[in-house]
């Protein structure tokens, strides 16, 4: 029993953060037009997310550029496997390919 404080006070904890889902704030605004990008997305999208990957992907790699939150390998933040704009495929690599 803990005399002179609350008893709900633990002395020895220290909170750590999770491994996903928090991050510092972006209060220079470094990703808001990738951001922006993205809600508009959203909202002309009925916050439905598959349409906006390449824009989430986008903001994301901002952030992971501004040092905003830790680099990591796009499998492990669900962008593994299938490309996801296909913009992005160079006709002129293909081309050289052949």
């Amino acid at each position: 029993m803990s005399f002179g404080r609350p008893p709900s006070v633990n002395v020895g904890f220290k909170p750590a953060p999770p491994d996903r889902g928090a991050f510092p704030l972006d209060h220079y605004g470094e990703c808001k037009e990738q951001m922006q990008r993205y809600m508009s997305c959203l909202r002309d999208n009925s916050s439905t997310s598959s349409p906006c990957r390449p824009l989430s992907k986008d903001y994301l790699d901002c952030r992971m550029n501004k040092g905003l939150m830790e680099k990591d390998e796009w499998k492990n933040l669900g962008f593994g496997g299938k490309r996801e704009d296909p913009s992005q495929d160079s006709p002129t690599q293909s081309k050289a390919d052949s």
